[in-house]
């Protein structure tokens, strides 16, 4: 394509999920209650694990670095979208919407590193009871947690640098509410085949690693429960994963829907799959983790009875 026939993009128009005014207005008050639960929730969830001391252990150390990445996540998608909404406005720019993408990956990778981490410290409460305190001591799980972050930070930078590369041209029109990679990626005028590439290679890489984590760690604790001689502690130690189990079957669910093919397939159908990982997931995780576990609940209690005191 000749130069003097391309309009080179400054900027992209997010249409949305729905073309009709009505239909916009009702998923901005919907999109709005879901982004302020989502982030009450999971900064009390934070707050009850900070200020519970019997709450400081591992796995609530996990919960509560889950919990807010979860908020940083739902933070880059959400507001720009009720910010365009009042405005009257669909336009983000350019450099906006790369640093969006750049954000999005780190945040819904580092969810899936969070959730391989936390499976590893089911295996070693399950697996190996005896030697929990000694195999999970907080330097071991702030090294996970920082590893974590530094990989998805490179790999998030790795997909950026590939998408400035491109080049988009005529069409800036963007069938989603934010800056979906695989959506962007669809309307550039230039050749994406080394950023499929770098997708199916280093990004099924990255996805393939906590992913694999947390089914050798269920495999382990699997056979290990199996061998119980009560139903009773079976049921017991299951308990302790249940939520965990309900999460990742959500959060993986959908992105193997959606990222594990090549773009050029990506639809707007697939913009429903993506709404629940980047807007339903961080939602309900908190009441996943707080409706099923009974120290949390305690730990809430305590937290809303210390807040009320505080008011009188």
């Amino acid at each position: 394509m000749d130069g003097d026939n391309q309009t080179i993009v400054t900027e992209f128009l997010l249409l949305g999920l729905s073309g009709r005014s009505e239909q916009e207005d009702v998923l901005f008050g919907l999109f709005l209650g879901m982004y302020l639960v989502t982030i009450i929730g999971n900064l009390l969830i934070v707050l009850a694990i900070t200020g519970d001391s019997h709450l400081h252990t591992p796995m609530y150390f996990f919960l509560a670095n889950l919990s807010c990445v979860d908020i940083c996540f739902s933070s880059v998608t959400i507001p720009k979208m009720l910010v365009n909404h009042i405005l009257g406005s669909k336009s983000i720019s350019y450099v906006e919407c790369m640093t969006q993408i750049y954000f999005f990956i780190t945040f819904i990778n580092m969810d899936g590193f969070l959730l391989s981490v936390m499976a590893y410290d089911r295996y070693v409460a399950i697996c190996c009871p005896l030697h929990y305190t000694m195999i999970m001591k907080l330097r071991l799980c702030i090294l996970l947690v920082a590893a974590s972050w530094v990989i998805t930070n490179l790999h998030a930078l790795l997909h950026t640098i590939l998408m400035v590369q491109l080049i988009f041209c005529f069409d800036n029109t963007v069938h989603h509410f934010f800056c979906d990679p695989y959506a962007i990626l669809k309307l550039s005028c230039s050749d994406t085949s080394i950023n499929d590439l770098v997708v199916f290679t280093v990004g099924g890489m990255i996805f393939l690693m906590p992913f694999t984590c947390i089914i050798l760690s269920y495999a382990y604790i699997l056979s290990n429960v199996l061998k119980l001689p009560s139903a009773h502690g079976i049921k017991k130690a299951l308990s302790t994963c249940g939520s965990h189990l309900t999460v990742v079957s959500l959060f993986y669910g959908t992105i193997l829907g959606v990222y594990m093919r090549p773009s050029s397939s990506y639809s707007i159908q697939d913009t429903v799959a993506t709404v629940i990982f980047t807007v339903v997931t961080p939602l309900v995780n908190p009441f996943i983790y707080s409706l099923r576990n009974h120290d949390m609940k305690r730990a809430l209690r305590k937290l809303i009875s210390y807040s009320r005191a505080r008011k009188f």
